[in-house]
C-alpha cells in the first residue's frame, strides 16, 4: 500500500517515516467512511490515548521532580485532553488528510475538534505500532513541545477559570447554551455557546457536551483576557 503525495507530506510533518503504510492509512480513516474491507481508526484511537498518557506522565515527572500528585494531575489532564490533541492536529494539518464520509465533509468534519483529537490519538498509535514506544515518544515530545513546559498556565479547567473571572467582576456564572446537534446517535456532534452576562460569547463544537462547553469556555476566556 502506497501513500499519496499529501500523506507523504503529512508523514514528513510528523517526523516519522512509516515502514507499514497501512497503519497510517488506517489512522486517517474515520468511521464515516469505513467498510468491511476498510478499517477505521477507532481501535487505534483507544491505543493512542494510552500511549499519549504514559508519555505525558513520564514527561511531567521529569519536568518537575518536586511536584506533588495534586499538582501533576491537572497538568496531565491539560496535555492529554481532546482539545490539546486537536490543537496538535491543527499544527500538523491532520484535517487535510483525514478520510471522511460525504456527510462529515459537508458538515466541516476536517475542522471538528472531536475528529481532529481522535485522529491525532490514532496517529500516535500508528507510530507506536510501526516504530515502537521510543518512536511514538519522540514524536509526541516533539509535537507537544513547549506545551509541556508551559502547562501550568493551561492546567486550569476552562469552565472554572471563566466562572472565577466573571465572579471577580461581579457577574453571575456564564451560561452554556446548546445551539446545534448533528451527526448520528452513536457519534453526535454538539455546538455550545458560552455567554457572559455582559453579552460576550464564544462558540465551539465537539463530540460531547462537556468537551464543547470546555472548548467554548476556553475560547471565551482567551478573548476576555486578551481584552
Amino acid at each position: 500500500m502506497k501513500l499519496s503525495a499529501e500523506q507523504k507530506a503529512f508523514e514528513a510533518r510528523l517526523g516519522h517515516r512509516f515502514a507499514r503504510a497501512e497503519l497510517l492509512q488506517r489512522a486517517l480513516t474515520h468511521s464515516s467512511i469505513s467498510s468491511p474491507t476498510r478499517s477505521d481508526n477507532q481501535r487505534l484511537e483507544f491505543l493512542g490515548d494510552r500511549v499519549l498518557g504514559l508519555v505525558m506522565a513520564e514527561a511531567l515527572l521529569a519536568e518537575d521532580r518536586a511536584a506533588t500528585e495534586g499538582q501533576l494531575a491537572p497538568r496531565y489532564n491539560a496535555l492529554v485532553r481532546k482539545e490539546a490533541c486537536a490543537d496538535v492536529a491543527r499544527q500538523v494539518d491532520l484535517g487535510a488528510v483525514l478520510k471522511l464520509g460525504r456527510s462529515e465533509m459537508m458538515t466541516g468534519g476536517r475542522r471538528k475538534l472531536a475528529l481532529l483529537g481522535d485522529g491525532m490519538e490514532a496517529v500516535i498509535a500508528a507510530v507506536y505500532l510501526d516504530g515502537g514506544f521510543d518512536a511514538a515518544k519522540a514524536m509526541i515530545l516533539r509535537l507537544w513541545g513547549e506545551r509541556i513546559k508551559k502547562v501550568e498556565a493551561d492546567a486550569r479547567d476552562p469552565k472554572t477559570a471563566l466562572q472565577e473571572w466573571a465572579q471577580a467582576r461581579g457577574m453571575p456564572p456564564p451560561d452554556y447554551i446548546q445551539t446545534d446537534r448533528s451527526g448520528p446517535d452513536h457519534a453526535p456532534v454538539f455546538t455550545i455557546c458560552a455567554r457572559l452576562a455582559d453579552g460576550q460569547e464564544a462558540t465551539a463544537t465537539a463530540g460531547s457536551k462537556r468537551q464543547a462547553e470546555q472548548a467554548a469556555a476556553a475560547a471565551l476566556l482567551g478573548r476576555v483576557e486578551a481584552d
